[in-house]
């Protein structure tokens, strides 16, 4: 069976998105016994789901014979309660990975420009070139988004522009003031996307709200996944002008958020204690990693999100050594840096175990860090 003569020449050369291997898959590879695998490579909350998300979860399946409400009517509202929004300035995804892909569907096309960073999250890429348009890459300066070579950048071709800040995979932020100043001085022509996946683990996360009241041209990207562990159900959402937001649903599929999630999401927005006490581990964690590195000899970058860069020298070796061992991390060739890897951070007791493979490693037990 052969589809040559049918698919789209571009499907042939679009780039396939690389997930962090699950601990299933390196059971069976490897032959290890699941329950002794630590995953520390998607940047997912080692505290489990929100405890109110979870109850809501359940309860929410026991209707499962019912369809979801198509306009995440609910979740939107208690959105905008929290925000000081409208309802009708918010847009919910299948995860904030979807509202990306919306705005490909409603913005981006043949002959358009997309700008970001280099490295970020991978999907503004993947996303750009499924439209057919050109990524533009801004090379990080000290790991950190360049925010006036970004502006530099854009052309009048230029259709959006993606900051991710605390930026994935680095982990780094830019400050309020700087975020404010880049998007006041952007074209009219262009929008500027801010993804702000990690955004609660920020002691003090930047307010973008006042450009939304100036009438901007900028949507802002959160997500369930990470400070509520609900990265399974797959909940996000984008907030912004209303014109924007309805714009982005005329191009979203009906019933795209399904009824679990959405119970989940709504009542996580209420489990402030889980938030806050992800948050304040996250920090500890972090601090864990960075001393116990240091004392290993090992450089990283000076994270403010649930995971650092930690550069080893062979990436893809220590990669591979550390799940014969029993620890999925992240290496980042995909991302144009193959001496380093990304470890999410764990409980205290997988930061430890983290920290001793390395040490480990080392010493000359494998694929030795350097």
């Amino acid at each position: 069976m052969n589809f040559d003569s049918l698919v789209k020449p571009s499907v042939r050369t679009q780039p396939v998105y690389e997930p962090g291997k699950p601990i299933e898959d390196v059971a069976r590879e490897l032959g290890l016994d699941p329950a002794s695998i630590i995953k520390l490579a998607s940047n997912e909350n080692p505290w489990g789901p929100s405890p109110l998300a979870m109850a809501a979860a359940k309860r929410a399946v026991e209707h499962g014979e019912l369809y979801p409400d198509g306009g995440c009517f609910a979740l939107r509202n208690k959105l905008a309660a929290k925000w000081g929004l409208g309802a009708d300035q918010f847009v919910v995804g299948n995860g904030s990975n979807e509202i990306i892909e919306l705005l490909g569907h409603a913005f981006v096309g043949p002959g358009d420009e997309v700008v970001m960073g280099a490295p970020a999250f991978v999907v503004y890429k993947l996303v750009t070139l499924l439209f057919g348009a050109k990524a533009v890459e801004v090379p990080l300066v000290n790991y950190r988004h360049d925010l006036e070579r970004i502006a530099a950048a854009i052309t009048p071709r230029t259709k959006l522009v993606y900051v991710c800040t605390p930026n994935n995979p680095t982990g780094t932020a830019n400050s309020e003031a700087e975020l404010l100043a880049f998007a006041r001085g952007l074209p009219d022509h262009v929008i500027a996307v801010f993804d702000e996946a990690y955004a609660e683990f920020l002691e003090r996360a930047p307010d973008l709200r006042p450009l939304i009241a100036e009438g901007r041209k900028v949507v802002c990207l959160r997500t369930f996944s990470k400070i509520y562990g609900l990265a399974a159900l797959r909940v996000g959402y984008g907030y912004g002008a209303e014109e924007l937001c309805r714009l982005l649903n005329r191009v979203r599929q009906p019933f795209n958020v399904n009824a679990i999630a959405q119970a989940a999401a709504i009542a996580a927005l209420d489990d402030h204690a889980f938030a806050e006490k992800t948050a304040r581990e996250n920090r500890a964690g972090l601090a864990l990693l960075e001393h116990g590195c240091a004392g290993l000899g090992l450089e990283t970058v000076r994270s403010v999100a649930n995971f650092m860069l930690v550069r080893v020298g062979d990436g893809t070796g220590v990669f591979e050594s550390l799940m014969r061992r029993g620890l999925i991390v992240r290496p980042m060739r995909p991302y144009c840096m193959p001496e380093w890897i990304r470890v999410t951070v764990g409980t205290g007791e997988q930061n430890r175990r983290l920290l001793e493979e390395l040490r480990f490693l080392a010493v000359g037990g494998g694929h030795g860090a350097s």
